[in-house]
Order: structure tokens, then C-alpha cells, then sequence
């Protein structure tokens, strides 16, 4: 396991290099200045950028940002004088963070309890209604469905509040928002499994030999299915943890999605890579979170991707 464990924070951190290398390429192929406007002269804008080092050759331009990148340095805003990316990250991360943490514990226990009903459930009706509501779930987009959520809960009901995040009542919205995609896949993922799960011989033997049927399900079945669930239900993690744009913007929340948008739209290269390397961090830690959680609970995982090492 500890091999394993090595050999996956290394590919983990060789892609956070490639993805802070290639997000610093981009950066500096957009066209324009992140000192461009209207009114600046040209002698204004040509000394900003210089004070700023955006005047040096680009290799010596990555070369000092990595450096200072490893000593935890993300420098500062271009656009929020004398506001440092890591301040902007430091109070917008955390409303994103608790937004995606609902919306991950609401999926997983939706998902996951809809799709065992669904796979033992007797009756037509009931089938039908959880299939048709997954289907539904996974073609409607986040954004179109919060703003279905926002029209009618929020406009025409009146029953939640529709801005920021400032009351418990707040949050209920856009975290449904956010959860329906991932719950409604859970649940079709977690019908098949167990549906599979059914039928292998383990079952009948552990039903021959007298144990009860929720038992097989809750100690056995649940394990194995677990597996799959967790392989999406990781990077979809990350997903939700790292902010939905069009979710925080529908709903005026001051997130890192708001962060990010707002950073491209006025060409901020520091808080755009550090936005950008902040949330590649998450996404990666959570990946790799969920290989050695799975890896644990099936050691076959950790010992194929070391046979093909």
C-alpha cells in the first residue's frame, strides 16, 4: 500500500506542475494587458506592466513565479491593489467549500438510497418513477436546473431566499441545485451494481446459510458497490468542492466561481493561476483520495496499477 501511496502522489504532483505550466502558457497568450483601459496612457500602462515584471521574457517570467510559487507565494492582484491572491482564495474558498460539501453529502445519500430502492423495489410504479426522475435528473443541466429552482421556490413561491449565503435557509436552493446531476447518476450507478451484486454466488451462499437479506445487503453488497460510487463520486467531488459557476452566479454567491470569472474577464494573471492551481490541488487531492480509499477496500486495484508499473 505504501508503494502505491508513493507512486500516486507522484503522478498527483507531476500533473499540478503540467497543469500550473500550461495555465501560465495560456495566461500569457491572451491577447491585451491586464493593465488596458480607456483612460490609461499608454507610458502608465508600459510602467505598470514593468513594475509588475510582465515586461521580462517569458521563461524569466515562469521561472520567478515557480519559485515563488514553491515558497508559497501566489503573489499579488493585479486588478485588487495590494490584495494577495492568497487573501481572495482564502475568503472565497470557504463559502464554495461548504456549498460543495452539502451538495456532495446530499448526493451521495440520495443517490446512493434511490438507487437501492430502485434495484429492490417490487413495485412497477415506484421503478418507473425513480428511473424517470435519474433520467431527468442527469439531462437537466446545473444551471438550468437552479434557475428552474430559483423561478419557481424562490420567485413564485417565495420559499427560499434566492441571494448569497447568509442563513441556513440560504443554502438549501442552490445546493439542491448542485446535487441533482451527481444524485440522479449515483442512483442509476448503484442500481446496476447491486442489481450484479444479486447475482453473484456469494449471495446465494451467504442467504443458504441463513443470514437476512437487509444483512447481505448492508455488510455485503454495500461494499462492494461502494467501488464504483466512489470512483465518480471523487472527482465529482472536486467538481462541486471547487465551485459551479453558473450556480454561484445565478445565486450572487461570492465564491471561487465568481473569483475565477471575474479574474479571466479582466485578464488578473496571479489570480487566475492561482485559482487555477488552488483548484487543480483540490481536484487532485481528491482524485487521489479516492484511489487509496478504493485501493483499500480492494487491494486487486493497488495490485494491477503496480504490475503495469
Amino acid at each position: 500500500m505504501t508503494v502505491y501511496t508513493i507512486k500516486r502522489i507522484e503522478v498527483g504532483l507531476f500533473s499540478l506542475f503540467v497543469l500550473a505550466t500550461v495555465t501560465f502558457a495560456l495566461t500569457r497568450a491572451m491577447p491585451g494587458s491586464p493593465f488596458e483601459s480607456g483612460n490609461v496612457p499608454e507610458s502608465v500602462r508600459e510602467a505598470m506592466e514593468e513594475e509588475y515584471g510582465l515586461q521580462d521574457a517569458p521563461l524569466k517570467q515562469y521561472k520567478t513565479y515557480m519559485l515563488n510559487l514553491l515558497k508559497g507565494d501566489w503573489g499579488i492582484s493585479y486588478k485588487q491593489q495590494g490584495v494577495t491572491v492568497s487573501s481572495i482564495i482564502g475568503h472565497a474558498a470557504p463559502v464554495t467549500a461548504s456549498l460543495g460539501l452539502e451538495a456532495v453529502l446530499l448526493a451521495a445519500v440520495v443517490g446512493t438510497l434511490a438507487g437501492i430502492w430502485q434495484a429492490l423495489s417490487k413495485n412497477r410504479i415506484v421503478r418507473v418513477f425513480l428511473s424517470g426522475s435519474a433520467l431527468l435528473g442527469v439531462g437537466i443541466p446545473n444551471f438550468a436546473a437552479a434557475l428552474l429552482l430559483l423561478l419557481v421556490f424562490g420567485v413564485t413561491l417565495k420559499w427560499c431566499p434566492v441571494t448569497g449565503l447568509s442563513s441556513p435557509a440560504h443554502y438549501v436552493l442552490p445546493v439542491i441545485s448542485l446535487a441533482v446531476y451527481p444524485a440522479s447518476v449515483t442512483a442509476e450507478m448503484v442500481k446496476q451494481a447491486v442489481r450484479e451484486e444479486l447475482k453473484k454466488e456469494y449471495v446465494v451462499l451467504a442467504r443458504a446459510k441463513g443470514m437476512k437479506f437487509w444483512q447481505v445487503i448492508v455488510f455485503h453488497v454495500l461494499k462492494n458497490v461502494s467501488i464504483p460510487v466512489l470512483n465518480y463520486l471523487g472527482p465529482m467531488s472536486a467538481f462541486l468542492l471547487t465551485g459551479s459557476f453558473a450556480v454561484e452566479s445565478i445565486f450572487t454567491i461570492p465564491g471561487l466561481g465568481r473569483e475565477f470569472v471575474s479574474s479571466i474577464m479582466n485578464r488578473d494573471y496571479t489570480l487566475i493561476m492561482g485559482l487555477t492551481v488552488f483548484m487543480g490541488s483540490v481536484v487532485i487531492g481528491m482524485n487521489l483520495l479516492t484511489d487509496l480509499l478504493c485501493a483499500w477496500l480492494d487491494p486487486r486495484i493497488r495490485n494491477t496499477y503496480l504490475e503495469k508499473r
